[in-house]
């Protein structure tokens, strides 16, 4: 049977549903089976495998209970991201690559519906008052919303997958992202408690080296991570506190910010904080929980290379503090961040990490910056392949203090 009359016998199934059934009346469990006795029924007389049988059973119900045809299409581990513009045209980010599929929605009023079964479930609203929201799915794949009269071609939703299986350095390793004698050095940076900050622009993969990153973490620490939309997967600490922002409400209150959320950190006695990503005046915060006793610290912004990291960093904390000099901005930047890890994405799609930078100090008026390691296109490179590796360079780790404190007298 082919899938557009697949597609249509679900629809006629799911309609005599609505039609004969209180369906609402019953649990998940009971419309499941409710279901499977109705497909049998209807397929008595046509020839159906035992899987396909099965396939418009989950169709039926996906489309009643889930999230209709962003069920299948979040099945796909292949696929890394969805981007729905409207009831009409849906692409997936698979390997790299943008692909627009075939499919749509039956109509606005079924994606919005399932745009608020969405947002319900994290206890978050989007409506035309509040169109715009950030939140997560079950798994904790980061959602993005937004709605008329913001949107003007229809509801927008952009899904960031989760992956299963957390990322680790082994697997960094793997995909050429690090070498074993890079991570070996990260991990030494991390045990000491070196502030590191990690910066790349959209799909670099900030947070998945954060989180492989974490996995350095001393297994006896009190952790806090802070994010808009939890998906940190950190593994391991039995000691870990996970906050998550809430949005304002539709009267306009309620709202927790990036900003409340690390001030209350400071009263959990952490010994190392996460921020899952910095975009605004909630910078000065970090900056000032780096400064105050809080080493080990870890957190991602977006940017298109190291030094820019700092412009932008200067940028967000004045933001927030409109009466802060310049000069004191800079200062407080070199005094706490340690190391900044510049990821990028490249011309054939991949994922590399182009340099290891030690900020090393604030003078004339510039924040100095020492490259530790930086990548290098190779002479099997392409336009269309990208070769190379991260080299050492001549430099030396300039701020090695933390390295002695902590025991460590190996050379970075």
């Amino acid at each position: 049977m082919k899938q557009e009359k697949i597609i249509k016998f679900a629809g006629e199934i799911k309609e005599y549903i609505y039609e004969s059934i209180p369906y609402s009346n019953l649990s998940d469990e009971e419309l499941l089976e409710e279901i499977e006795k109705i497909v049998l029924r209807k397929t008595e007389d046509i020839y159906m495998s035992i899987d396909l049988k099965i396939k418009l059973t989950d169709m039926v119900f996906s489309s009643i209970r889930g999230l209709g045809i962003l069920d299948s299409i979040l099945s796909d581990d292949s696929i890394t991201e969805v981007m729905i513009n409207g009831p009409d045209n849906i692409f997936i980010e698979k390997n790299g690559r943008l692909i627009e599929l075939d499919q749509k929605f039956e109509s606005q009023r079924r994606l919005y519906d399932i745009i608020q079964r969405i947002v319900g479930s994290a206890g978050r609203e989007v409506n035309e008052a509040n169109p715009i929201v950030d939140t997560r799915l079950k798994d904790g794949s980061r959602v993005n919303v937004v709605l008329n009269p913001v949107a003007l071609n229809g509801p927008i939703v952009t899904i960031r997958k989760f992956s299963k299986v957390p990322m680790s350095i082994d697997k960094l390793i793997q995909y050429g992202s690090i070498t074993a004698d890079i991570a070996e050095k990260l991990e030494l940076l991390v045990r000491a408690k070196y502030n590191i900050f990690i910066s790349g622009g959209t799909g670099s993969g900030k947070t998945t080296f954060l989180n492989a990153l974490s996995n350095y973490i001393p297994k006896d620490e009190r952790v806090i991570t802070i994010e808009d939309s939890a998906e940190l997967q950190i593994k391991g600490l039995k000691n870990l506190v996970t906050l998550e922002t809430r949005n304002a409400n539709t009267a306009g209150s309620g709202q927790i910010t990036i900003r409340d959320l690390i001030k209350t950190s400071l009263r959990m006695r952490p010994e190392r904080i996460i921020v899952g990503e910095v975009r605004g005046p909630e910078a000065l915060d970090m900056l000032q929980a780096m400064n105050t006793g809080h080493d080990g610290s870890l957190s991602t912004g977006h940017a298109n290379s190291t030094r820019d990291m700092l412009s932008r960093l200067e940028t967000m904390v004045l933001s927030g503090a409109a009466g802060l000099p310049l000069e004191a901005v800079r200062q407080q930047i070199a005094s706490a961040i340690d190391i900044i890890i510049h990821l990028a994405r490249l011309r054939d799609k991949s994922r590399k990490t182009m340099e290891i930078t030690e900020v090393v100090g604030y003078e004339n008026g510039k924040i100095l910056l020492n490259p530790l390691y930086v990548f290098e296109e190779d002479e099997k490179t392409t336009f269309e392949k990208v070769s190379g590796s991260l080299v050492r360079t001549k430099n030396s780790l300039v701020k090695g203090d933390k390295l002695r404190l902590s025991g460590i007298y190996t050379k970075i």
